[in-house]
C-alpha cells in the first residue's frame, strides 16, 4: 500500500494506493458477509454463491460492502503507518475501486495537532504569599453566631445599611404596566444578598421606616423570564419595617455548646489554623495553573474547531449529569435561566478552548520527555478515586472497565506527569 500525506496545518488529505490483491480480498469478504447476513431460499445461511447474492441484492450492494471493507483497512493502515491521530470522521474526496484493479483514495480528515513547545521548563511566575487575617477570621467566626441570631427591630430612625432586612411592600412595572410575580406585600429582603435584580437593594441603603421611593432597575439579559430579559422597570417601594440580626454573645459557653471547642480562644484558633491551610493550598493550585498556562502559552499551535465543540459537548453532559444528581433536568434549567442550548454552548465555549490547549500541550511535553504510565501509576490513581468518593478499589475498576474509560484515565495520569515536569523544574 502506497501513502502520501498533504498537510495544511490541522488539515491533511491522504492519497492512498491499495493493490488490486487487496480490492479483489474485499470482494470476497463482502460476499461472504452479506452471505452470513441475509436468509436466500434454497441456501443454507452463508452458503448462497456470489452469482446469487448478486441477483437477490444486486452488484453496486456487493461492491458498496467491498469498497467499506477495504477503504477502512486502507485508512486505518495508512494512520498507523503514517502515525497520525485523527481527531475527525473522514471524508472520501475521490475513489477509483473496480474489481481486479489497484483502488485509489483520496480522504481528508483532520489531525489532532502536534504543538511546538517554546520554553516548559525554568518558567517563574509569582507565587502569592498568604495570610489570613484577624478580620477574616472574626468573619468566620461570626458565622457561627448568626446561627443563632435573632432578628430584631431597628430604632424607628435608623436607615437601612447593607446586612439588614429591610420589609417592603413593592409593585413593579414596565412600560407602565403590571407583570406577573412584580408585586409583594411584607416582603423580607436582606439588602446586600444580590436576591432581587441587580441595583434594586442599593436604592434602599439609606432608607427609613416609612420612606417610599421608586426604584428604577434594568432586568439582566438572560433573565429567566424571557419576556422580561434586558427591559426597563419601576418598582415602587415602601419600606414597613427595618429588622437587624442580634448575635448571642460569643462566650466560651457559647462555643461549647454550638461547637467542637470549649473556649473563644481554641475556636479562633482553629479557625485561624484551618483558613491558613486551605488559603495556601488555594495559593498552591493558582501558582500551579499559572506555571502550566504559561507552557500553553509559549507553546505555538491551533486548535481544530472539532475538537473544541467536542470538548463543549462533553462539558455539556457532564453539566445534564450534574443537574440530574439534583433532581433536575436539562429542560428545566434552560427554562429557569432563559437559556437555550446554544446559549449553554457558547457560555462553556472559553473554558473548552483553554481546556482542549492544556491537553494537547501537556501530551506534546509527555512526548518530549518520554514520560510512561506504569501500573504502580494505575493502581494508586483507582486508589484515591476509590478513597475519594467511598468506593472500593474493585467497584472504581468494575465501573472504568464497564464504561470503556481506561484511555482517559490514563490520559490523566500521564498528563498529570507532564505537569509536574513544568511545576518541579520552575524557578
Amino acid at each position: 500500500m502506497n501513502v502520501t500525506v498533504e498537510r495544511v496545518e490541522n488539515e491533511a488529505t491522504l492519497k492512498i494506493t491499495a493493490p488490486a490483491a487487496a480490492v479483489n480480498d474485499g470482494f470476497k469478504k463482502a460476499v461472504a458477509k452479506i452471505a452470513n447476513s441475509v436468509n436466500i431460499p434454497g441456501f443454507r445461511k452463508g452458503k448462497a454463491p456470489r452469482n446469487i447474492i448478486e441477483m437477490h441484492y444486486g452488484k453496486e450492494a456487493v461492491k458498496q460492502e467491498a469498497f467499506e471493507i477495504v477503504a477502512n483497512k486502507a485508512y486505518t493502515d495508512a494512520l498507523d503507518q503514517e502515525k497520525l491521530i485523527p481527531v475527525s470522521d473522514p471524508k472520501v474526496e475521490e475513489s477509483t475501486f473496480e474489481e481486479g484493479k489497484d483502488m485509489e483514495l483520496t480522504i481528508k480528515v483532520t489531525l489532532k495537532p502536534e504543538p511546538e513547545l517554546g520554553e516548559y521548563k525554568g518558567l517563574h511566575v509569582e507565587k502569592e504569599a498568604v495570610e489570613v487575617t484577624d478580620e477574616a477570621v472574626e468573619d468566620a467566626v461570626n458565622e457561627l453566631r448568626k446561627r443563632n441570631a435573632k432578628m430584631v427591630a431597628a430604632e424607628d430612625d435608623a436607615v437601612i445599611e447593607k446586612g439588614d432586612f429591610a420589609i417592603i411592600d413593592f409593585a413593579g412595572t414596565v412600560d407602565g404596566e403590571a407583570f406577573s410575580g412584580g408585586e409583594g406585600k411584607g416582603y423580607p429582603l436582606e439588602v446586600g444578598s444580590n436576591s432581587f435584580i441587580p441595583g434594586f437593594e442599593d436604592q434602599l441603603v439609606g432608607l427609613k421606616k416609612g420612606d417610599s421611593t421608586d426604584v428604577e432597575v434594568t432586568f439582566p439579559e438572560e433573565y429567566f423570564v424571557k419576556e422580561l430579559a434586558g427591559k426597563e422597570a419601576i418598582f415602587k417601594v415602601n419600606i414597613q419595617d427595618v429588622k437587624r440580626r442580634e448575635l448571642p454573645e460569643l462566650t466560651d459557653e457559647y462555643v461549647a455548646a454550638n461547637s467542637d471547642f470549649k473556649t473563644v480562644d481554641e475556636l479562633r484558633a482553629n479557625y485561624k489554623e484551618r483558613m491558613q491551610k486551605s488559603a495556601e493550598e488555594n495559593a498552591k493550585v493558582a501558582y500551579e495553573r499559572a506555571l502550566v498556562d504559561l507552557a500553553v502559552a509559549n507553546a505555538k499551535f491551533t486548535v481544530p474547531e472539532i475538537m473544541i465543540e467536542d470538548r463543549i459537548s462533553q462539558m455539556v453532559d457532564e453539566m445534564k449529569m450534574s443537574l440530574e444528581s439534583r433532581k433536575m433536568t436539562m429542560e428545566m434549567y434552560m427554562q429557569y435561566t432563559g437559556m437555550d442550548m446554544a446559549k449553554i454552548r457558547e457560555n462553556q465555549r472559553p473554558v473548552a478552548e483553554e481546556n482542549v490547549k492544556t491537553d494537547l500541550v501537556l501530551d506534546a511535553i509527555a512526548k518530549a520527555e518520554n514520560i510512561q504510565v506504569d501500573m504502580a501509576d494505575v493502581d494508586a490513581e483507582i486508589a484515591a478515586i476509590a478513597s475519594q468518593h467511598g468506593a472500593s478499589v474493585d467497584e472504581v475498576k468494575k465501573i472504568i472497565r464497564n464504561n470503556g474509560t481506561m484511555g482517559l484515565l490514563l490520559a490523566n495520569i500521564l498528563r498529570r506527569k507532564a505537569a509536574h515536569v513544568v511545576i518541579d523544574s520552575a524557578k
